[in-house]
This record gives structure tokens, sequence and C-alpha cells, in this order.
């Protein structure tokens, strides 16, 4: 894909964002408002949107490359969670916990699926698909963990039927099927699914948008730690993240999915879990915020290289 389409399609984006933005700042999109399009976005549109990538005509290739991508999902994220305990070595306490979850946990669903389907198409939401069950495992167990310290078994057991019910992996699991078994759907409901899983990109532009309309990072100016953890998420853990692949010389739309899901910014469940465990709720609102806006300046400087 040539740089000037990467460059329309984040810039595409960035206008939807500017539009959540208008609708925040005008009271169009209340923070209750907000939370129901977050609700249709996860629960509806995304879940369509991953089941109808699943369905166009595959090569043995892409077969490969779709078992390929659950290891490549595994090892970046061990990565991801390695090279972050290093790097925040300096980072205390809380902080520490808020930059670390953001590094291991991006974007994937409201950021990371509008750009791949732009680059790859629905073969990308099928890379991207895989990374993100690992995102969902990982965010209820892991994630989870970093905030609450430990589980209970009773606890444990809830948090792995929530994963299993996700509708994200159940939407993952559903497309599996179809490719496997080449089932063929009626075209009215392949029609319908696909203009509802549309609605995915507008959806999380628009979230994103009101989520920065919200954001006062004057007091935050001061803090070198914001800094630092931008500098990690967007650039450090990317750049490590596309070496070790280049240097194993693994190179394909399933790899450079991978590394581009990496390359997100902060995930919203940062922010959401620091408001339910009250833990530096604004410091994450704004990395969480920041990290979505230089993302518009980092994701196409890495787009060009591996792509």
């Amino acid at each position: 894909m040539e740089m000037s389409a990467i460059i329309d399609s984040v810039f595409s984006l960035f206008i939807m964002i500017l539009v959540g933005v208008y609708g925040s700042k005008r009271k169009i999109i209340t923070p209750e408002i907000n939370k129901g399009l977050t609700d249709v976005l996860i629960q509806i549109a995304l879940p369509f949107m991953i089941v109808t990538s699943f369905i166009f005509s595959y090569d043995e290739d892409i077969k490969t490359n779709v078992i390929k991508t659950f290891y490549y999902s595994l090892i970046a994220y061990l990565i991801m969670a390695g090279v972050s305990h290093l790097l925040l070595l300096p980072v205390k306490k809380h902080k520490k916990t808020i930059l670390h979850f953001a590094n291991v946990f991006t974007n994937t669903g409201y950021v990371g699926f509008p750009i791949l389907y732009s680059i790859y198409g629905d073969e990308g939401i099928i890379y991207g698909s895989i990374f993100n069950m690992f995102f969902v495992i990982f965010v209820w167990t892991y994630g989870l963990m970093l905030f609450k310290g430990s589980f209970s078994k009773k606890g444990l057991k809830e948090e792995i039927k929530k994963v299993i019910l996700n509708p994200s992996i159940i939407g993952v699991s559903i497309g599996i099927l179809i490719m496997i078994f080449n089932i063929q759907l009626p075209n009215a409901l392949v029609s319908s699914m696909k203009s509802i899983g549309s609605m995915t990109g507008p959806l999380s532009m628009f979230i994103i948008g009101v989520i920065l309309s919200n954001v006062k990072i004057k007091k935050h100016l001061k803090d070198w730690t914001m800094y630092y953890g931008i500098a990690t998420k967007l650039i450090i853990i990317p750049i490590i993240i596309y070496l070790i692949f280049l240097l194993g010389e693994y190179r394909s739309k399933a790899v450079n999915t991978v590394i581009i899901m990496t390359a997100m910014p902060a995930s919203a469940m940062t922010s959401i879990f620091a408001e339910s465990y009250d833990i530096e709720k604004e410091y994450a609102a704004i990395l969480v915020s920041v990290t979505t806006l230089l993302a518009l300046i980092t994701v196409p400087v890495l787009l060009k290289i591996i792509t």
C-alpha cells in the first residue's frame, strides 16, 4: 500500500475523531450516550465485523498464516510484557501499573481494526482477530491481576467465563468454523452482517473523540513518566518487536499485522480499569488520549517501514 493511501486512511480516521470531539463539545454525545456507543461497538458491531472478515475465498497461504498468527501473537505479547517490565523499572508505584498495562494492552478494537482494514482488507481483520483473541484472554487474567493483585478460585472461574463468552471471542470462533468448513451463508444475511460490522470504524473514532474532548493535560506536562511512557508505548516496544521478527526472517501480512497491532495506542481498558480500581484515573485517561492522538503520527511512519 502506498504511503499516500496509508496517510489518507489514518487522516480519514482522524476526521471521524474530530466529529466525536464536536459531538461531545456540543453535548450531542453525552457520557451516557458514549457509554451506549461503546457497548454497541464491543457487543455488536465489532463481533459482526470479525465474523464477516472470514467470509471470502481463501488460499492455502491464508489458512497457514491464520495458524501462524496464533504463535506470532503469543510471542508478541510475551515480548511486550517482558520489555515493558524492564523499561519501567525506573517508574514507581501505581503509575508503573498504568504504564505497564498500557504497554501490553493496545487499542486493537477502536483503532487497530479500522487501520488494518484500510491496509489489508478482510485478510488483515482475520489476522487482527487472532491477535485480539489473546488481548481478551490476557486482559481478563494478567491485566486484571495487575490491578487486583490476585484472584480467588471463584473469581478466576468468573473471569474465565467472561473470556469464553466475550463477543469478540465468539465472533472469531464462528469465523474460524466458517473458514474451516467453507460454510456458505445467504447473501441477505452476509450483506446485513457487513453493514453492521462497517459501523466499527466510525463508532470507534467517535468514542475516541469524546475521550479526547474531556482531557485536561496541563497538570501532567511536567511529569516525566508521561513522556517516557508514551515513548515506550508508541516507539520503543514496536521497534523492538519489529527488529525481533526481522532478525527471525519472519515477513508476511500476518507478521505485519501483529507488529501493527503492537504499535497501536494504549487500550481504553487502561482508563476503564483505573477508574474501576481508583488508581491514577486522570493519569490513565490522559495516557490513553495522548497516545491515541500521537499514534496518528507514529503509526504511518511504522507502516511506511514495514509495508
